[in-house]
């Protein structure tokens, strides 16, 4: 079984002057039940950029702004790029046989990052009283989002008027459940519908596009309510309204909606996807609307991520 591996495309570590040393980033993996570590490719760009003075400068010069996003994304859409594709698959152990299309098919590296899975591949929790994880990832679940303070390093606190843009709409949520999914480069990068209901337009709040890697946000948690990020509300019959964010990030091309918008959907339907890049997706309920398992919020507490794939149970809907 293939471990959850983060990836950072940018530069060669070999280029990049040496970096201090940054703690190991560790997770609860509940495929295999064990804890891992994170392996991440590009380490050194990002321990450079994150936590250098000079790399700083490069960061809040170019490597923030769209443009640049946007120049690597059209990189990852050319056709040389697809001769990345078979290193990738060899290097990471991807299991081909999930794809829902043969991957000779895949014109470009960008087509085969936000490629589709059999259905096979994901299967959705089928219990009517469950919500589902949006996405593969490694997930954090708080039960009240006024109260975290553990999130990559001790002190740091959400802050979801500033994540919503919204005062008003934020007091409904300020103490309700946050369950935040982080994705690599090597994960599935479509995400899903954690619920059925009625779903709205999504709307665009633009910002720059710092990295979310847990290196980037032991620095700065807020680059979560800074970066680039679409919201949608999902009005369900059984747990209020349900918000549902995608937060953008350094080198993700596009954030792109996949679902009509206004209308009914079911759980675990496919709501979009990311293009090239890693990033995040945060799930935000109205108090009381859903329980957390207790090991998971206990892990999250502890600032430890789970990894688990799209489609499984997350939480009980309180009914």
């Amino acid at each position: 079984m293939k471990k959850a591996t983060c990836t950072f495309f940018l530069f060669h570590p070999a280029l990049l002057p040496e970096a201090s040393a940054v703690s190991d980033i560790h997770f609860f993996n509940s495929l295999t039940g064990q804890m891992e570590k994170e392996n991440v490719y590009g380490e050194a760009f990002l321990r450079y950029a994150y936590g250098n003075p000079l790399g700083k400068i490069a960061l809040h010069s170019f490597i923030k702004r769209p443009a640049f996003s946007q120049w690597y994304g059209w990189r990852m859409n050319q056709s040389a790029s697809r001769s990345k594709i078979a290193p990738f698959l060899e290097q990471y152990d991807l299991d081909a046989s999930e794809f829902a299309d043969p991957i000779d098919s895949y014109r470009t590296f960008n087509e085969f990052f936000y490629r589709k899975l059999k259905p096979s591949a994901r299967p959705i929790d089928p219990q009517p009283d469950r919500a589902v994880l949006p996405a593969d990832g490694r997930h954090l679940a708080f039960a009240d989002a006024s109260k975290i303070n553990t999130v990559f390093v001790k002190g740091q606190r959400f802050d979801i008027a500033g994540l919503l843009s919204d005062d008003k709409l934020a007091t409904r949520y300020q103490s309700g459940s946050l369950i935040l999914s982080r994705l690599c480069p090597v994960d599935y990068h479509r995400f899903h519908f954690p619920v059925a209901g009625k779903a709205s337009a999504t709307r665009v709040i633009n910002g720059p596009l710092f990295s979310v890697s847990p290196i980037a946000l032991r620095q700065n948690l807020s680059y979560f309510w800074q970066n680039k990020r679409t919201i949608c509300e999902i009005q369900t019959p059984d747990c209020g309204t349900v918000i549902m964010l995608e937060i953008g990030a350094t080198c993700v091309g596009s954030i792109l909606q996949t679902y009509p918008a206004n209308s009914t959907i079911e759980k675990g339907q496919e709501k979009g996807y990311f293009a090239f890049g890693g990033s995040s997706t945060i799930l935000l309920f109205e108090p009381g609307a859903i329980t957390l398992p207790q090991n998971f919020i206990d892990r999250s507490n502890q600032g430890i991520e789970t990894y688990a794939r799209m489609g499984s149970s997350m939480a009980k809907i309180s009914t």
